[in-house]
């Protein structure tokens, strides 16, 4: 008990000086003209500041195609692209969005562009007998003439019909295929061809030909095969385009057109990557290394 006994006066003690020195130097500003250790000082300045997440600065809009391009951007536009583009219909009303009288909703599209028919493609034509003769119609050489007879220019060559989805689709414009889609609606602006508000971004190029190069290739694919176009239905997938161009964690999101032409839309998006490396602006807005893309592809 004497042990503790002391101990505990020896504590207390202890404390009351403490206290006492800390209010004493704070009454008579001891503490304020006091130089602490430059060691101290460095340890107060390092300390660990949490790295807060990056964040995926941007902006959540839809990709659509413009049909026709307008010089200024849309104040409230859901949807963007390469090109700025205003809402306008050939009915008029009181809304923001044009009249579409299309047959499919799931889609944002304001105008039909026919798919190649796959299975209606142009035979190749027979093949020359060796040492026939051309027709005589063709070349007309008279004697002592050393230049080749003119074709008369009265008549419009005649055009070759394309054998392949890729000979069709340079014969056309770049548009990329699909159905108009339904939607009710009119807006202020009167025209021909209906619009929707777009405004074009930093991402509207890049998306674009993204696009472009992942359809030409389905294109590609599927006319090199040759496949059965007896199905309808969509293949959804999703993955990450990485900042480099490449392409990973591809995860099949819904498909109803069996796995044979699953596969032809996987590799669609595969096999041109890498695709093109984002830029450092492109970087900066995302503030992630990747970007998850949800790619729908129709078979009619």
């Amino acid at each position: 008990m004497r042990r503790l006994g002391l101990a505990l006066a020896l504590s207390l003690a202890m404390h009351l000086l403490g206290w006492g020195g800390y209010a004493a130097g704070k009454q008579f500003g001891w503490w304020q003209n006091w130089r602490w250790p430059a060691w101290l000082s460095r340890l107060a300045i390092m300390k660990v500041v949490p790295v807060p997440p990056p964040q995926n600065n941007e902006e959540q809009l839809t990709f659509v195609e413009v049909a026709q391009p307008a010089p200024e951007a849309p104040q409230n536009a859901k949807y963007y692209s390469s090109q700025n583009s205003q809402a306008a219909s050939p009915i008029k009303g009181n809304k923001d969005v044009p009249q579409l009288n299309g047959k499919q909703t799931e889609v944002v599209k304001t105008e039909t562009v026919l798919q190649p028919d796959f299975n209606k493609l142009q035979p190749a034509p027979p093949a020359q007998p060796p040492g026939k003769a051309a027709p005589e119609s063709q070349l007309t050489v008279q004697p002592g003439d050393t230049r080749l007879t003119q074709p008369d220019e009265s008549q419009p060559p005649e055009q070759t019909r394309p054998r392949t989805i890729k000979q069709a689709l340079a014969q056309q414009p770049q548009r990329l295929p699909g159905q108009q889609m339904k939607q009710e609606g009119g807006t202020h602006r009167a025209a021909l061809v209906p619009s929707l508000d777009v405004k074009a971004t930093l991402f509207g190029d890049y998306d674009s030909k993204f696009i472009a190069a992942v359809t030409q290739r389905w294109y590609d694919l599927l006319d090199s095969r040759q496949f059965a176009m007896d199905r309808s239905g969509k293949v959804t997938l999703r993955f990450h385009l990485n900042y480099d161009g490449s392409v990973a964690d591809m995860k099949v999101l819904d498909n109803t057109v069996g796995d044979v032409l699953g596969y032809v839309c996987q590799k669609a998006v595969t096999d041109p990557a890498p695709f093109a490396p984002w830029s450092g602006e492109m970087r900066r807005l995302i503030g992630e290394n990747y970007r998850e893309i949800t790619f729908t592809f129709y078979y009619y």
